[in-house]
């Protein structure tokens, strides 16, 4: 029986029962059989029925399942809570609300001249959702929403730190009224997954995770499956200062987009390009505003900045700023301003730093932890040449009040989303993606269904004359 080991005092916390392999198969059967009928006998309108009144459900839990997440994970209560109230919600909702009109046939000839032609979007059967600990809600919801939406069935599998939350999530839609094995939690290691992906018997695997993580999901995929699968694997997002940017509103952005949830978000920012001539006002309103946070116990409600996830994080994002140091990197904010416990050895100051350059890994490799490197530049080539040197690209934020400007440098950037003076969000309306080592595939938006479904087309002739 696995142990939960919180970043709050290092020490166990929860439990939770593994499925092995025979188990996981049991899940499997389950699922498929629920599948064929929940498909067959349920409308759209329904299925967002039962969603919204899940969406209830876990709501009227939220007290205790957001202290569950803070345990687990170490993320402060409030933003617990907020993940639910917040993104997690509305994506849902929203989903709902263009379900009809996305997953709709697209009609190429009503059959005025004797023949029928449409494309028609059918569920792809079982969806193996491999949900990532840093955002437990936020993460899942966005294919989870779609295709119970569409008519598939979902296996939930989180990671191992945040395990309990897929028993939260099958607990809310169980009581909301969906068929047993619609959504169904699964907590099973690598190996038993392998051999899940390797019966050929999915029709989509959803991973958000690492680089690493993504490989061997995708090799494990194409090993013997023609199936859709969608990576969600992080990055190492850029924001551009540019010399007629509102500093003082970009540098408290910025310092959210950064630092928020420990800096531990796929699409946080983690490098910093402002131009020379506003530089220095940036990083005096950046640093003030960083001095506000408050790092402690995530179950202390005052209390904005909490642990990172583990020991190993911790030491890798200490490991990233010695390196920086090494090379000559000047910290910009004061460590004496955080006074916390450490009892686990996750907890850090969330800090910056200048005299920056992308020899050195805190500019390079993602950091997933509350740490930025902030960089001047002279013009945008510059700029643009720096924010595209990465080998991610999931997100880039441009801070400027010249809209054409936004555009035509937003047009240059290697990004799956390119914000204008905004971090750190995604709009449930636009797909989200990414390019280079941040992943493959869509989530969200209209086109968020099509990675649930599969196309068939009809071609039906009325008679023959």
């Amino acid at each position: 029986m696995p142990a939960i080991i919180s970043p709050i005092d290092g020490q166990p916390v929860y439990n939770y029962d593994e499925h092995d392999l025979d188990a996981t198969l049991a899940l499997l059967g389950r699922a498929e059989a629920a599948q064929r009928s929940f498909a067959q006998q349920t409308t759209i309108a329904e299925r967002a029925a039962i969603l919204l009144r899940a969406l209830d459900r876990y709501g009227a839990r939220l007290d205790a399942n957001a202290e569950q997440i803070t345990r687990m994970m170490g993320k402060p209560l409030a933003y617990a809570r907020g993940e639910f109230n917040g993104g997690f919600s509305a994506r849902a909702r929203y989903l709902c609300e263009i379900a009809e009109a996305a997953l709709a046939d697209h009609v190429i000839s009503d059959g005025a001249d004797g023949i029928k032609r449409f494309i028609r979007r059918e569920p792809v059967g079982v969806v193996l959702l491999i949900a990532a600990w840093n955002y437990p809600l936020l993460v899942p919801i966005n294919a989870l929403a779609a295709a119970f939406l569409a008519g598939d069935a979902i296996l939930l599998k989180h990671a191992p730190q945040t395990a309990l939350v897929a028993e939260q999530l099958e607990r809310a839609f169980r009581e909301a009224g969906a068929p047993e094995g619609i959504v169904t939690a699964l907590h099973a290691d690598h190996p038993t997954i392998a051999r899940l992906i390797d019966t050929r018997r999915l029709g989509y695997v959803s991973f958000t995770g690492s680089v690493r993580g993504g490989h061997e999901v995708y090799r494990a995929v194409a090993q013997s499956n023609f199936i859709g699968v969608g990576l969600e694997l992080g990055g190492k997002d850029p924001a551009i200062v540019l010399p007629d940017a509102q500093v003082e509103l970009a540098a408290v952005n910025l310092v959210d987009g950064a630092f928020f949830n420990s800096g531990q978000s796929c699409c946080a920012v983690e490098r910093i390009y402002v131009h020379r001539d506003v530089y220095a006002p940036f990083v005096d309103a950046f640093v003030a505003e960083l001095h506000r946070y408050v790092v402690g116990d995530p179950l202390d409600p005052t209390t904005t900045l909490g642990p990172v996830v583990n020991r190993a994080a911790a030491d890798r994002i200490r490991a990233q700023v010695a390196d920086a140091r090494a090379r000559g990197a000047r910290q910009l904010s004061d460590d004496a301003r955080f006074t916390f416990d450490d009892r686990s050895g996750c907890y850090l100051p969330p800090r910056a730093f200048d005299n920056v350059d992308h020899a050195m890994e805190l500019m390079r490799e993602e950091s997933f932890g509350p740490v930025i490197g902030i960089m001047p530049f002279d013009d945008e080539d510059q700029a643009i040449a720096l924010a595209n040197d990465s080998h991610y690209g999931l997100t880039a934020s441009l801070w400027t009040t010249d809209d054409d400007r936004a555009l035509a440098l937003a047009a240059r950037l290697d990004a799956g989303t390119v914000f204008q003076n905004r971090c750190d969000y995604l709009d449930p309306a636009l797909a989200w993606t990414g390019i280079k080592d941040s992943g493959h595939g869509v989530s969200l938006g209209a086109l968020g269904f099509h990675q649930v479904t599969r196309p068939k087309s009809f071609h039906l002739r009325s008679r023959l004359s």
